[in-house]
Order: structure tokens, then C-alpha cells, then sequence
């Protein structure tokens, strides 16, 4: 299918748990999954007043193509180099109700300060 929309490479970082003999969480190194042809959107900013001008919530809306069907709970997604939290559960909307190669919206945010 033809697009007028070009996308961009990302990278969702996915943290790698396992357990030790207690049960205590032991963290590894994270999953690393590139993923072309995504379209990031930037988001709102909020917390921007004088009182706390390096403390701003940067956010993206980055719309992954239908070809990607992986949950993102938990994860994180790098952008241009930098990289944001997935704001809670994101679901991707049913292929057959969205024209175009893009169903699957996430909210992701970083926070300085």
C-alpha cells in the first residue's frame, strides 16, 4: 500500500525480570526490539510554570504499524535516541476498523526533574 506518511525507527526496551530461589525479582539486561516505519507524534507538556521550570513531563504519542502486535505494559520506547516510559496498558484497535498500516497508539513519557 502506498502511504504519504513515512514513519521512523524506534526501539521498544522491554526489562528483563526472572527470580532468584526467594523469589526476590532479579533484573537482566533488557530486550532491545527495533521497529521501523513508526509515526511519532509529540504529545502534551504539562508541569511548565516558573516553580519548576526543569521538572517539564515531555510526552510522544508514537503510532506503531499494524504489522506490530507486541504488548507494551511495562516497557519503555526509545525516540530519537532518548528514551520515554509507555504509559500503562495500550491496546492496539482492531486492523478491519482502521484504514491505513497504523493501529496500535501509545502514550509514552519522560519526566526531568
Amino acid at each position: 500500500m502506498l502511504s504519504l506518511i513515512r514513519g521512523e525507527p524506534v526501539t521498544v526496551v522491554r526489562p528483563s525480570v526472572a527470580h532468584d530461589g526467594l523469589g526476590e525479582p532479579v533484573y537482566g539486561e533488557p530486550a532491545r526490539t527495533p521497529v521501523p516505519d513508526v509515526l511519532v507524534a509529540p504529545g502534551a507538556t504539562s508541569d511548565m510554570d516558573a516553580t519548576r521550570p526543569n521538572g517539564v513531563t515531555v510526552s510522544f504519542t508514537p503510532g506503531f504499524p499494524k504489522t506490530f502486535q507486541e504488548p507494551l505494559r511495562g516497557c519503555a520506547v526509545e525516540v530519537r535516541g532518548v528514551e520515554y516510559a509507555v504509559v500503562g496498558d495500550p491496546q492496539p484497535l482492531t486492523p478491519e476498523n482502521v484504514p491505513g498500516p497504523y493501529n496500535y497508539t501509545v502514550e509514552v513519557t519522560r519526566s526531568d526533574g
